[in-house]
């Protein structure tokens, strides 16, 4: 029987290596780029454009459920999104663990079961549950104590199931609550206590990029990665990628980019649909048939279909 089901020709090879460590190869080598994927196809569209890195947002997983940021999906539910994520893209995944799905020991299984649906790391952040989304006012944060006690049982964790090769990035949403100084001390201490990657939220200008990056080179003992989160419409303005590994940054998330574009195209059609009553005038802008089924890597007239391998 014909193989009717191949691999996507523009994922990269099968990772040998943990993901995580591939992951610090490649941003050892120069800052990479991780456009979100909220479910398998968008990542094998990461794939076939030539990323490197993918990564998945718990604001993206949210709203493709219908639901808003705010801590309402579970473990199961983000677990079952990153694997059709890390199987679609074939690529290194940073996954958001929103506040850890609870404390010390749903910390320890989150970190767990992202390792075992193939991630390269997560990144928990500092905020009180139910958490808001990081460029929303009006967010509250847990202690620094608390939070280093739940960084503390990530680690471990890593280290138990990967031997530390799964990166654990800890995000502070402290910008907008204590101010650029608080966010420093915080992400000092975070990268203290052993966080690998440091996920400074809600920054709101080059110079504050580059102050934090500057203060954590000069306070931390062994220098975190640092991940710079490339939103739209929120308080940080459009930097190019290139700029953020100026700025001293190791990788950049994109993480609701491809989400807002796919909704903005089906809200298009969908407007243009119930006035004419026809798809016409939306045709150009799809993806053709033939087009989804290459990316699928589907071949219909083999008349059958095998699960990929990665």
């Amino acid at each position: 029987m014909p193989r009717v089901y191949r691999a996507n020709p523009f994922l990269h090879s099968p990772m040998k290596q943990h993901p995580g460590q591939i992951l610090r190869d490649s941003m050892d080598r120069g800052p990479v780029a991780a456009p979100g994927a909220f479910n398998g196809l968008v990542a094998r569209a990461v794939a076939q454009a030539g990323f490197k890195a993918c990564y998945l947002s718990g604001g993206a997983i949210s709203a493709a459920a219908g639901v808003p940021d705010v801590g309402i999906l579970s473990l199961d539910r983000f677990v079952m999104a990153l694997r059709e994520v890390v199987l679609g893209s074939g690529l290194p995944v940073i996954a958001d663990a929103d506040t850890g799905f609870g404390e010390e020991e749903m910390v320890r299984r989150t970190v767990i079961e992202y390792n075992a649906a193939g991630a390269a790391g997560l990144h928990i952040e500092d905020q009180v549950f139910p958490k808001r989304c990081g460029h929303l006012a009006g967010k509250q944060l847990i202690p620094v104590e608390q939070a280093l006690g739940r960084l503390a049982w990530a680690v471990e964790a890593a280290q138990d199931c990967s031997d530390g090769r799964f990166i654990v990035c800890a995000r502070t949403d402290a910008r907008s609550v204590e101010g650029l100084n608080g966010t420093i001390e915080r992400a000092h201490a975070y990268a203290e206590a052993g966080a690998a990657m440091i996920f400074p939220e809600g920054l709101e200008s080059e110079e504050e990029f580059a102050t934090v990056a500057q203060k954590l080179g000069s306070l931390c003992s062994n220098p975190p990665y640092l991940l710079a989160n490339m939103t739209e419409f929120g308080k940080t303005p459009i930097i190019p990628f290139k700029r953020f590994g100026e700025l001293g940054y190791h990788i950049v998330i994109f993480p609701v980019s491809t989400l807002r574009t796919a909704m903005g195209a089906i809200t298009a059609m969908l407007t243009n649909l119930k006035a004419s009553g026809s798809v016409s005038h939306s045709l150009e802008s799809m993806q053709s048939r033939a087009d989804l089924y290459a990316m699928l890597g589907y071949e219909p007239q083999g008349g059958g279909w095998k699960y990929p391998t990665g």
